[in-house]
């Protein structure tokens, strides 16, 4: 059995050493140690998913700027007027998926025929629908499009808040079509959202995936333990030297080193370790290993939220006794919302192939990053650009492991991002004023002072924030190749969402886990066929 209080200096050499306890690594630590001839170690920076918040889905709110955040900042926007917003990343087992809403949508199919058209053979839309089903335990049972028994639970909410149900029915009746699957043969529409909870619960990719797979005996996962370098002997990487408890050592790979640390850490440790733009790299003095774009072509969903007050009751006085007992006994109740309960996917003008825009629908105040607690019974909703045009770069601060990265996105520095939000925008608002909503709204709270361009450009530039997808900053095709092996040494793979050419439509965890799963498949049969070489 593993053990997260293991220490990796006495420890065999391992076949693969997993930087990063997040979606993708949990996903892989699980696939690789199925074969009980292959030997784990996953490192983690953060420790155990044990606070209850975690496991409480509608409390991840009270996780950001805790000990299980990154607790990240980016560079002043210029297309935000110079504002820095706060970057939430998770750091703890689980990663950002023991912190996030919990919303399962995979993209729309046209995010990976483009990957595909663009070079990357092997993730079409076809070739990585079934890596989709394998993950997954869908409650609604086995069709074209869903899978049962795969780690990931997939369910319905068990909180079903009627002020969600009175967003959905404004959305429709403002012209959006109901859409029961937004996950299934169309993505366009208005729906609920299904979840990663199982039983009411967050089943993060640690409870579905690391968990289980730690009591088998070839898996290590050794927790507080800060990645500081790739080792390599010659060109190939070797192991990774760690920090932990004051301690400085090597976990040794025998066949792979594998980074899955998020869109942010992973170009950290790929540059630390000479990995990178080879001018950045100089002037941090770091030694360049292979002149790459690490780092460079960021992309992620920038979100702006219309919030309403209503006297209708809203999440606000959700935690009592009566509720926590309710969810505890029976799995349900509002403790149970994950907040963003629906959503859409609209096209903002015609010519488009896919939506460029998404909606979360939340029967509760949220402003100010989710910074500042509700104080009042309200409903939010609003648009993010699904598919930014702009592109950003995360860079090193300092030649330091423990130093946190500069990162900017350049949020809405196209024209094209600006007209797609204040499209958006201008939906929310045409949403708002539906009779379902009229009805209950009390005030508005926080909403543009006009629905003409500048009013709502000036408002999207006030109050828009992450909504914590970031992707593409160790691209396929730039960084690593359609099997995601860094390009120029040996023995070097990356695995999470930093891997995407370009991010999806929709939230990113379940690409990232597919990513995972698919993965595992590659490196499984490169490891058959180097056993057939060497028989050969």
């Amino acid at each position: 059995m593993s053990s997260e209080a293991s220490e990796p200096a006495e420890r065999p050499v391992h076949d693969y050493v997993i930087v990063g306890a997040g979606s993708a690594g949990c996903v892989l630590a699980a696939r690789l140690t199925e074969d009980p001839d292959v030997r784990v170690a996953v490192v983690e920076a953060g420790g155990a998913d044990s606070a209850p918040e975690i496991h409480t889905p509608m409390a991840f709110p009270a996780l950001f700027k805790s000990s299980v955040d990154w607790d990240l900042y980016g560079e002043p926007e210029p297309g935000l007027g110079g504002r820095r917003l706060y970057l939430p990343r998770g750091r703890v087992l689980g990663g950002s998926s023991s912190i996030n809403a919990m919303i399962y949508i995979r993209g729309n199919r046209r995010d990976y025929d483009e990957w595909a058209e663009q070079g990357c053979e092997g993730w079409g839309y076809d070739d990585v629908l079934p890596y989709f089903k394998r993950a997954e335990d869908n409650e609604r049972g086995e069709d074209a499009f869903h899978g049962v028994g795969g780690p990931l639970s997939v369910s319905e909410s068990r909180s079903m808040h009627p002020l969600v149900d009175t967003m959905v029915q404004a959305a429709v009746e403002a012209g959006h079509e109901h859409n029961p699957d937004l996950n299934g043969a169309r993505q366009e529409g208005v729906g609920r959202f299904q979840l990663t909870q199982r039983g009411g619960l967050r089943c993060s990719a640690a409870v579905a995936y690391l968990h289980p797979a730690m009591e088998r005996p070839n898996l290590d996962v050794i927790t507080d333990a800060l990645a500081l370098r790739i080792v390599f002997e010659r060109d190939r990487a070797a192991g990774v030297e760690i920090s932990r408890l004051g301690r400085v050592s090597v976990v040794r790979a025998e066949r792979e080193v594998i980074v899955c640390a998020g869109a942010y850490q992973t170009p950290v440790l790929l540059m630390l370790s000479g990995i990178g733009p080879a001018g950045d790299l100089e002037l941090m003095q770091i030694d360049v290993r292979e002149d790459l774009p690490v780092g460079e072509n960021l992309q992620d969903h920038l979100m702006t939220q219309l919030n309403f007050l209503t006297d209708e009751e809203s999440l606000l006085t959700a935690m009592t006794p009566e509720n926590i007992a309710l969810l505890e006994q029976e799995g349900r109740g509002p403790l149970s919302s994950n907040i963003p309960e629906a959503g859409a996917f609209v096209r903002t003008r015609p010519g488009l192939d896919a939506p460029d825009i998404q909606f979360h629908f939340a029967p509760a105040l949220f402003y100010d990053e989710g910074l500042t607690p509700p104080h009042d019974h309200a409903y939010t909703f609003g648009p993010l650009g699904a598919k930014p045009t702009s592109r950003g770069k995360v860079m090193l601060r300092a030649p330091l492991p423990d130093s946190k990265p500069r990162i900017l996105h350049n949020y809405l520095t196209t024209e094209e991002d600006r007209q797609s939000m204040i499209a958006g925008v201008r939906i929310a608002m045409e949403i708002a004023r539906q009779a379902p909503l009229k009805a209950i709204e009390r005030e508005p709270f926080r909403v543009p002072d006009s629905d003409s361009d500048d009013d709502v450009l000036a408002f999207v530039r006030r109050v828009a924030q992450t909504v914590y997808h970031p992707t593409s900053t160790c691209a396929m095709g730039q960084v690593v190749d359609p099997e995601l092996r860094v390009y120029g040494v040996e023995g070097l793979r990356v695995v999470d969402a930093s891997v995407m050419p370009s991010v999806t439509r929709g939230n990113t965890n379940a690409p990232t886990i597919m990513i995972a799963e698919k993965a595992a498949d590659l490196i499984r049969a490169g490891r058959r066929a180097a056993a057939a070489s060497g028989a050969a």
